[in-house]
């Protein structure tokens, strides 16, 4: 799958919308990726997952680490191409921990992988939860980085898509001055961190 690929699927099944937003991170954006009118797809979930494994493929993953929500489906998904296991981490606290019996072993070659990165706060938090486990984290598999300048985890990124779109912190957004209907999508929202 190639990035134009999944770009045109974003736009046919009505996952990039243009609006005003407010993004889990606390930002605010003129367009928003619902990833969700993918993920309900599994035509485009599994080719899109088979993609990000086979570019993890010589890397020897055991097992597959996504945040919940949109990383459950992603880690299941990209574990099965890769004949690894899939779990996914939770929200406890200000933080994610592993619950529900998962674990990973000392120095288990660990995958972590998420739908959509704006800041890479979920990421950082379910890679912390690798490295204290003990796993060995080989890499980061994203399907789409929309980060102002490209994901940098210290690791390895593989991003299907960069989309790069428009932020703004809450005080300096143009919307917001215009009057233009704040949408707050489907996510549980964070204070932002500066």
């Amino acid at each position: 799958m190639e990035a134009s690929d999944l770009l045109t699927i974003l736009k046919e099944t009505g996952a990039y919308l243009n609006g005003h937003f407010l993004l889990t991170s606390g930002l605010h954006s003129n367009a928003y990726v619902e990833k969700f009118r993918v993920l309900e797809r599994p035509e485009y979930t599994e080719a899109a997952c088979r993609e990000l494994a086979r570019r993890f493929s010589d890397q020897g993953v055991t097992v597959v680490v996504g945040p919940t929500m949109g990383g459950v489906i992603l880690a299941y998904e990209v574990a099965r191409a890769l004949g690894a296991r899939a779990i996914f981490v939770e929200r406890e606290g200000s933080g994610r921990a592993l619950r529900r019996g998962f674990s990973i072993a000392k120095g288990e070659r660990a995958l972590v992988v998420e739908d959509v990165v704006t800041t890479g706060g979920s990421v950082r938090e379910v890679i912390q939860v690798v490295r204290e486990a003990g796993g060995d984290l080989v890499g980061v598999g994203v399907l789409i980085d929309r980060s102002a300048s490209g994901a940098d985890f210290g690791v390895r990124t593989e991003s299907l898509l960069r989309l790069p779109l428009v932020t703004y912190r809450p005080e300096e957004c143009p919307l917001c001055r215009e009057g233009v209907p704040l949408v707050r999508p489907g996510s549980v929202v964070r204070q932002h961190e500066s």
